[in-house]
């Protein structure tokens, strides 16, 4: 693998500038205006702002255009609200905001191969650079694909790539369909009478009535999902009261639920609900359950993993690249994206590092020759010249 060093350098420059200025969500505007102005300099044939409100697309063609083909690469540009704690010379200055799941690495690397696709050319058809505003729980996958990403610019194909602590610097991971978990959220009210804590009988006690659904929420993948596959329902929080001598009128709780079937989707859903109103019940409370459905499951696409998993391996070798990776329970919104278009998420390996979500994680710039080489053999390998 050949990478100049005068190009990694600047990348990794870049990489450290979109690190030291995060944004949350859609409000990424000092990075699109950055990415906007390197795909400008770069000499990409089009560049467009503004779809899924702050993203931004960059078209390249290549030298031969008699393939109809269409290949887009994704990379996500939003940081999350957290204090870092790297003492990185090129830490955040923004406080409470940092880029704790590499997503600066991740838009840096595809700047990289932007340029180099941009540059070079050496490929048939068109290659689409995406970048993704709102990863980190906003749905900007979601909004792009809803703004007419794919059909606007004849995406065929979508390629997508994410750091992964713990996996050496060098290697890349995959799965061949359920790759990542659907993300669904829930909240529970749960209203009952209130009174004096020392006259229970006068009362509903919301409390055990929330306790009590809490504990038979838990049965849902115990007792409903079939041993084979994979859920999670997990109430993260709860709410209610202030005094120890009174009954409060209502308590609230919180949670998530993941999986990687459609069926087992609609089986929580339908569980999680039926379990709360009937548990309240029980115990003379109403329960109003409200369900959101945010994330579906990263499904990687067959043809496209193996594609994927071999470009990979003639960078770094049989040894250091599989589709043997077991699924993630974390969510990616790349999710909307291959329910739109076929394509595949992989991992890259950043070596040992703090886990992603963490204030301690920084993006190891080591993996960017690996990563820009990566995404950009996508391209002319899967559009070759003839």
């Amino acid at each position: 693998m050949h990478v100049l060093a005068s190009d990694f350098a600047e990348v990794v420059e870049w990489r450290r500038d979109l690190h030291s200025h995060p944004e949350l969500q859609f409000e990424v505007h000092r990075t699109a205006a950055f990415v906007h102005a390197k795909l400008t300099e770069f000499g990409c044939d089009d560049v467009v702002s503004g779809i899924g409100r702050t993203g931004v697309v960059g078209i390249i063609h290549g030298r031969d255009r008699t393939s109809d083909a269409v290949v887009a690469l994704r990379a996500d540009m939003d940081a999350l609200p957290i204090e870092e704690q790297t003492n990185a010379p090129w830490g955040s200055k923004t406080k409470g905001l940092m880029h704790a799941c590499g997503h600066d690495g991740h838009t840096a690397m595809l700047l990289g191969a932007a340029r180099d696709l941009a540059r070079t050319r050496e490929f048939n058809g068109t290659a689409v650079v995406v970048f993704q505003p709102a990863e980190e729980g906003g749905g900007g996958g979601k909004a792009m694909v809803d703004d007419g990403l794919m059909e606007r610019f004849g995406i065929t194909e979508i390629y997508a790539m994410h750091t992964e602590p713990g996996l050496p610097i060098g290697q890349f991971a995959t799965a061949n369909g359920p790759f990542g978990a659907s993300a669904d959220g829930f909240r529970i009210k749960i209203d009952g009478k209130g009174g004096h804590g020392a006259s229970p009988h006068a009362s509903v006690d919301p409390l055990v009535a929330g306790a009590n659904v809490l504990l038979a929420l838990q049965t849902i993948v115990s007792r409903n999902v079939h041993p084979r596959q994979c859920a999670v329902v997990t109430v993260g929080w709860m709410a209610g009261g202030r005094a120890g001598n009174v009954i409060p009128q209502s308590v609230e709780m919180g949670g998530t639920t993941r999986t990687f079937d459609p069926a087992v989707r609609n089986l929580i859903e339908a569980r999680l609900i039926a379990i709360t109103e009937s548990v309240a019940a029980a115990y003379g409370a109403k329960a109003t359950v409200s369900y959101n459905r945010m994330f579906p499951p990263v499904v990687n696409h067959g043809d496209e993993t193996a594609f994927a998993v071999e470009v990979a391996k003639s960078l770094v070798g049989d040894a250091n690249a599989n589709d043997t990776l077991e699924p993630l329970m974390g969510s990616e919104d790349f999710a909307f994206m291959l329910e739109a278009r076929p394509g595949n998420m992989m991992l890259i390996g950043n070596g040992d590092s703090a886990p992603v979500h963490d204030a301690r994680f920084d993006f190891n710039d080591d993996a960017i020759p690996f990563g820009v080489a990566y995404l950009r053999r996508i391209i002319e390998r899967r559009m070759k010249l003839v």
